[in-house]
This record gives structure tokens, C-alpha cells and sequence, in this order.
């Protein structure tokens, strides 16, 4: 049987064919740019927010230098082998409080347009993973940050990243055996999951119980109703069920005794099944 990585071809990204196809009048997306390399996509978005850019814009690289995960942890990814981009994003007319459920949402728009295009399972870890495959590994990881009075999210997805090109416990869409890699129309599909999901949120004032998302995500969930030890970046582990999403993205745990406690980042470990 021959592999899936046989005469693998990388092709480049094309910036014009993207935004012939994503920039449109009245549409989310009005400046799409790819480039060959940069250290990280998020620190160049989170720049030009600073500088007052406008909504909507994306970058992609091809290769970053000194991407970051969560937790300030590296991501890297070989050349042309995973989609590496960043969106900014500006909901002025959505409270503050309601933002931790950005990067959350484009987990599901992720998680959708992978199961779509893919046709692979697709689960969500909360904060921030992305899981294919029936093994559930780690396909995706995001990003969120502030800047300039924006939220920019990064997005980092193994697409054909080989196993030997992997880290411990990742997968790539390719290595799961999903059926579409093209990256071109998987990225479109992202973002314009992304786009649509975007504007139910908002057009719902940031409510993620009101447009949909909160019942989407927990469909999507690998995380909710399981026992999980949650490592803070100060303090003891929190060990309890995770039960729900709060209003603001934050994880609620419970413990023993029934005692509930939401937490806004940490490393989240699956104990047992739900």
C-alpha cells in the first residue's frame, strides 16, 4: 500500500487567487496577504492593530520563526506543510467581557470546516485544541490576544506535516487520513466559517447562548462532562468535571463537594471519558 505522503507536493498559497475569492464588498475579510516567512503572524497583526488597522485583516505565512502556542510555548511547522495565519478582529459593539469566546468560536469554525473538508472527525479541547482522527490527537492550536483595542487570533493546523515532522502526540490532517489537503480551499473554508459564525455572534451582542455558539461547542466538545485536572500558570491543580462554558469562555470546574470554580487558562488534562 503506498503512504499518503508519497511524492508529496507543497505547493505554495496564492495571495491573489485568496483574495479574489475572500475579499468581497460588505464581507468580513477585506485584506488577505500570504507571506514566505515571518517570526510570528500574531506579533505582526498585534503591530498593526496597535497602528489602528482596520477589521478583517489576515496574514499567512508559509513559515514563522518564532510562532507561539499557548503559555508561550513554540509552534512550528515545516514549510508549506500547515496553514499558519492570523485574523484580526474588531467587535466595538460587543462588551469586553464577551471576547474570551473568540478564540473558542474559531475553534468550532475550525473543527466545522475540517469535518466539512476533511471528512474527519474533528473535536475541540478546550482552550485552544483542535483534535482529529479517532485518536483525538492534536491537529490545531489558537491563539488570542488584545492589541489596539483588537482581538487577534492565531491559528496554527498540520495539514500534511509528516509523522516524523511531528511533535509528540500531534497529528496532521494527512496523518489522520483525512480525505482533502489541499490547503488553498482550506483555508477558505476556515475563514469563511469563520466569517459566518463571527457574525451570528455579534449580531447576538457577543450572547454565545443567543446565536448558537454555546450549543455548537458543546457539541464539539472533547472536554465537557469529563474528569480533568486543570494546571494554572500559579497555583495548585483544580480536579473536578468539567461542566460548562461560562458567559466569558472561562472553563467551570467541579470539584469535590460540589464546589464550582471557573478558570481562564491552564493546561487541561482528560482523567476519564465522560
Amino acid at each position: 500500500m503506498s503512504s499518503p505522503y508519497d511524492d508529496l507536493d507543497r505547493p505554495p498559497l496564492s495571495e491573489q487567487a485568496l483574495r479574489g475569492a475572500l475579499v468581497r464588498p460588505g464581507e468580513l475579510w477585506r485584506e488577505v496577504r500570504v507571506v514566505g516567512e515571518t517570526g510570528s503572524t500574531n506579533a505582526d497583526l498585534a503591530a498593526a492593530a496597535e497602528r489602528g488597522a482596520g477589521e478583517g485583516a489576515v496574514l499567512v505565512a508559509e513559515s514563522q520563526t518564532a510562532g507561539r502556542g499557548r503559555l508561550h510555548r513554540d509552534w512550528t511547522s515545516p514549510p508549506r506543510a500547515g496553514l499558519t495565519f492570523s485574523i484580526l478582529l474588531r467587535p466595538d459593539d460587543v462588551p469586553t467581557t464577551r471576547w474570551g469566546w473568540l478564540p473558542l468560536l474559531a475553534g468550532v469554525s475550525v473543527a466545522r470546516a475540517v469535518a466539512r473538508f476533511g471528512e474527519v472527525e474533528a473535536r475541540l479541547k478546550w482552550p485552544n485544541d483542535v483534535l482529529v482522527g479517532p485518536d483525538r490527537r492534536k491537529a490545531a492550536g489558537l491563539l488570542a490576544q488584545v492589541a489596539g483595542g483588537a482581538v487577534v487570533v492565531g491559528i496554527g493546523l498540520n495539514v500534511t506535516t509528516r509523522a516524523d515532522e511531528l511533535p509528540e502526540g500531534a497529528t496532521s490532517l494527512a496523518a489522520s487520513g483525512a480525505s482533502g489537503t489541499d490547503r488553498d480551499p482550506l483555508l477558505r473554508a476556515i475563514l469563511r466559517a469563520v466569517a459566518e459564525d463571527y457574525r451570528r455572534w455579534r449580531d447576538a451582542g457577543g450572547d454565545a447562548e443567543r446565536s448558537g455558539l454555546a450549543a455548537t461547542y458543546d457539541g464539539l466538545s472533547d472536554t465537557l462532562g469529563r474528569e480533568v485536572v486543570v494546571t494554572l500558570p500559579a497555583g495548585e491543580p483544580i480536579r473536578g468535571v468539567a461542566g460548562a462554558i461560562a458567559d466569558d469562555g472561562r472553563l467551570v470546574v467541579t470539584g469535590e463537594g460540589g464546589k464550582a470554580r471557573a478558570v481562564a487558562a491552564g493546561d487541561v488534562t482528560h482523567v476519564r471519558s465522560a
